[in-house]
């Protein structure tokens, strides 16, 4: 029998969360067809969804994974933590020299800018203005950054605030560079499935010098329900290598310098003989 490369934790959670969105897309598979699809044994597979299950990611029946809805998929912050994780890492190494000692950063609660926080962390009198607890969590520690929640609405569901506290606030604020995403991207426009959200983003914006957008290919080529402008609000869209060369297309026609990087891919786990 061949040996089986064993996985790195992250290449694992990786994979879960590929399985995730799998079940998500197709509401329920059962559990031997999982197996197949993503080439692992039967054991591997329940013991992937044990852990989705356990983190009530989705729920594990009698032989069947059964998804949540769509737009708790969409907004759970326990979910979007743990997806693209590599790529979420390779867009915030491409940005972490642009954050200067001693200036102000605007902070989405964007889960992509949470591997920022080391190359944060290390930095001296940064002033780090958030509406994501869980930013504020990360960087509170750190004895070289300040750090301001923007408190209002508080919503579970995101681990952030929202609100018209959050946007007066920002009003007062004038910050040197706000770091964000996005929920979804097509041909340049921007989307949320939240109206307060979006309020949110356009206050930063407002109160920002520069504004740069991180959001890795899976954002892309989607929409949701509210949208709020175009990249052309951004001084630069960074991305990764895998997203479409048309939506790539549309953000440079629309003035917006892209910089794409690329994702680290976990080796393949090799199937036993």
């Amino acid at each position: 029998m061949a040996a089986r490369t064993r996985l790195s934790q992250t290449a694992v959670e990786e994979r879960r969360q590929t399985v995730l969105r799998y079940v998500a897309e197709h509401g329920e598979t059962r559990i031997d067809e999982l197996a197949r699809q993503f080439d692992v044994s039967l054991m591997t597979m329940h013991r992937d969804l044990d852990d989705l299950a356990g983190r009530h990611l989705l729920r594990k029946e009698r032989g069947r994974a059964v998804a949540f809805p769509a737009l708790t998929m969409e907004t759970a912050t326990r979910f979007r933590e743990n997806s693209a994780l590599a790529a979420k890492n390779a867009l915030c190494a491409a940005v972490a020299d642009r954050i200067r000692p001693g200036s102000t950063v605007l902070m989405d609660d964007s889960t992509t800018l949470f591997p920022l926080v080391p190359a944060m962390a290390g930095l001296d009198q940064l002033h780090v203005v958030t509406n994501s607890v869980g930013l504020a969590q990360r960087l509170g520690s750190a004895p070289g950054v300040s750090v301001t929640l923007l408190g209002g609405q508080y919503r579970g569901d995101f681990n952030s605030c929202t609100g018209p506290t959050v946007t007066r606030a920002l009003s007062r604020i004038r910050a040197d560079l706000a770091l964000m995403s996005a929920t979804a991207v097509l041909e340049g426009r921007l989307f949320h499935p939240l109206s307060d959200y979006v309020e949110v983003k356009l206050a930063m914006l407002a109160s920002a010098e520069q504004a740069l957008l991180l959001a890795d290919h899976s954002k892309f080529g989607k929409t949701a329900t509210y949208t709020y402008g175009t990249v052309a609000d951004y001084h630069a869209v960074i991305t990764d290598t895998g997203t479409p060369d048309a939506e790539l297309a549309a953000i440079r026609d629309l003035g917006v310098p892209v910089e794409t990087v690329e994702v680290e891919t976990p080796e393949p786990e090799e199937p036993s003989l």
